[in-house]
């Protein structure tokens, strides 16, 4: 949570300053309970710590339940971010027709070389990882797993990256991978702009499960739009930061779709996918 939100105030532009929290939590009389609320103070203290970010204040919420049964620990944090020129804030959404797209990695992997299985056995990190994910509940009703796991030396490389990139003006816009992994990342990209919608048409290689590769949630990750001209100023931003920098592909007009091993992973319209985007509390209370 602290990664993310410090992430998200670097893809604006804005140098991370601060921390607060508001932590939620059920009956703290359970032990189960009183030991979430133990390892999330813990967790936020040693990322606050390796990202240089002081915690200001916050407020912890106990008793969340209902018949007995706790809410899901749920740590919000909302990071405080310095903008130096508001001239050169940047916002998520595609910009220009043309401009490419690359993905930024803290961590240095970007396609995650390794081979995984999404089926988990006893010591398969990777599947219990991906069983945390956006996807794994939301189309294979799953909740079970883990977070994926941290590194907090890439999340401030990146940050320093993003902040970088951001001063000198040399990306158009600028969005973390997170909820959804690179695929919602890319299609929020696509509708986030000012004005008309754009598309994008991205290809990578790897050798991961289709699945993690377009929704895994690995984190140290971002995505950037960049006039031509300027990539090779952005390729060595980054390996002055020691980020990877990989390019995927460009933003096109109206269609979505993302190749993965050569084969068509997605591809949807773009108007499509910002109705649904859009209005989904409205289908809901229709279908209800």
């Amino acid at each position: 949570a602290v990664a993310e939100a410090a992430r998200n105030v670097a893809c604006s532009g804005a140098r991370p300053w601060a921390v607060t929290n508001c932590l939620n939590f059920g009956n703290p009389e359970k032990p189960e309970v009183m030991w979430q609320f133990s390892e999330c103070v813990d967790g936020i203290a040693e990322a606050c710590t390796a990202l240089g970010l002081p915690v200001t204040g916050g407020n912890v919420s106990f008793y969340n339940e209902t018949l007995g049964r706790s809410i899901y620990p749920t740590p919000v944090i909302g990071v405080l971010g310095v903008l130096d020129e508001a001239e050169r804030a940047l916002g998520m959404g595609f910009r220009s027709e043309g401009d490419v797209i690359v993905v930024l990695d803290g961590s240095g992997e970007i396609l995650r070389p390794r081979r995984r299985k999404l089926l988990p056995g006893p010591q398969d990190d990777a599947a219990r990882q991906f069983s945390s994910s956006e996807y794994a509940k939301a189309v294979q009703g799953v909740v079970a797993g883990e977070p994926p796991a941290m590194d907090l030396a890439g999340e401030k490389r990146l940050i320093e990256c993003l902040v970088a990139l951001a001063a000198e003006g040399v990306v158009q816009s600028a969005h973390d991978v997170s909820d959804g992994g690179l695929a919602v990342a890319i299609a929020e990209c696509c509708f986030a702009g000012v004005g008309a919608l754009l598309g994008g048409d991205v290809a990578w290689q790897g050798t991961e499960p289709v699945e993690a590769a377009l929704f895994g949630e690995r984190g140290a990750r971002a995505m950037v739009s960049v006039a031509p001209a300027q990539l090779a100023r952005l390729n060595a931003l980054a390996a002055q930061y020691e980020v990877a920098a990989q390019t995927i592909g460009r933003v096109g007009r109206q269609d979505f779709r993302i190749q993965y091993n050569g084969q068509t992973a997605a591809s949807a319209a773009v108007e499509s996918l910002h109705h649904a985007w859009a209005n989904s509390l409205e289908s809901i209370l229709v279908e209800k």
